[in-house]
C-alpha cells in the first residue's frame, strides 16, 4: 500500500512522544539542561540540510517574501491561539504555552527533508518504504526527546507529517510523470536549504538566543516553489 511508510512514520511519532511524556517528570534543572543539548542538536540539523543549498539567491527571496506574506497573515499569533485552546483542553486547568512551539518545532523537522519527500515518492511509485521506515526511527527517537521538553505539541506534527507525505506518495506516479527531473532534484535540494535555515532558528530560539517568528516563515516552503519554477522556465 503506498501509505504505509507514511502511517509507520506517524505511529512512530505518536510512540515517541508517549515515552517523553513519561520521562517529562524528571527533575527541572535536567529538563533545562536537556532543553539546551536539544536546541544545539536542532541547529546542527538546521545547518546540515541548509549547507546543501543549491540556488542561494532564492532561498534568500522566499525567506524574506514568505516572512513577509506570513507576517502579513498573523500565522504565529494564530498558530499560537490554537495552540493555547489545545493546552486548554488538554491540561484542562491552565494554558500549555509549549503546545505551539512543540508542534511547529517538530512539523519543520519532520516534515523538511529530502528523506520525507524521496521516501513518500518511493512509497507511492515502488511500494519501497525503506526511507519512511528509517525516517520512522529517526522521528520517533527526537519526538521522544522534544516532548520531555516541549510538550505534547510535538505530538501533534503527526497530522502535517502525515498529510504531506501521504500526499506526495499518493500523487507519486503524477509528479514523476509530469515534473521534469532536473527541476523535481533542484527542488528537493532547495525547499530542504529553505527549511533547513528555519530549523537553525528554531533552535537559536530554544537557546534563548534570538525570538523569530518561525511560524511567520511558513509561506517561503510555497514560495521557493515558485520561484523555482520561474528560473526552471526562463532561465
Amino acid at each position: 500500500m503506498a501509505l504505509t511508510g507514511t502511517l509507520v512514520n506517524g505511529l512512530m511519532i505518536i510512540i515517541g512522544t508517549a515515552i517523553g511524556l513519561f520521562l517529562q517528570k524528571i527533575d527541572e534543572k535536567y529538563k533545562e539542561t536537556a532543553l539546551n543539548a536539544v536546541g544545539l542538536a536542532v541547529i546542527l540539523i538546521g545547518l546540515q540540510m541548509a549547507f546543501e543549498v543549491n540556488q542561494l539567491i532564492v532561498v534568500i527571496l522566499s525567506l524574506m517574501f514568505g516572512g513577509i506574506l506570513g507576517e502579513a497573515l498573523k500565522l504565529e499569533e494564530r498558530l499560537n491561539q490554537i495552540g493555547d485552546k489545545v493546552g486548554t483542553i488538554i491540561s484542562k486547568k491552565s494554558v500549555d504555552q509549549r503546545i505551539s512551539q512543540g508542534f511547529i518545532t517538530a512539523s519543520l523537522i519532520f516534515v523538511i527533508g529530502a528523506m520525507g519527500i524521496v521516501g513518500a515518492l518511493d512509497s507511492g511509485l515502488r511500494y519501497d518504504h525503506s526511507i519512511l521506515y528509517t525516517k520512522s526511527i529517526l522521528d520517533g527517537f527526537t519526538s521522544m526527546i522534544l516532548t520531555t521538553t516541549l510538550g505534547v505539541g510535538v505530538g501533534l506534527s503527526v497530522f502535517p507529517v502525515v498529510i504531506y507525505q501521504g500526499s506526495l506518495a499518493l500523487l507519486a506516479v503524477f509528479i514523476y510523470r509530469y515534473v521534469p527531473e532536473a527541476f523535481l532534484d533542484l527542488w528537493i535540494i532547495d525547499v530542504t536549504a529553505t527549511g533547513g535555515l528555519m530549523i537553525t532558528a528554531i533552535g537559536l530560539n530554544m537557546l534563548g538566543i534570538t525570538k523569530i517568528r518561525i511560524a511567520n516563515l511558513i509561506p517561503a516552503l510555497v514560495i521557493v516553489t515558485g520561484l523555482l519554477a520561474i528560473t526552471h522556465v526562463f532561465f
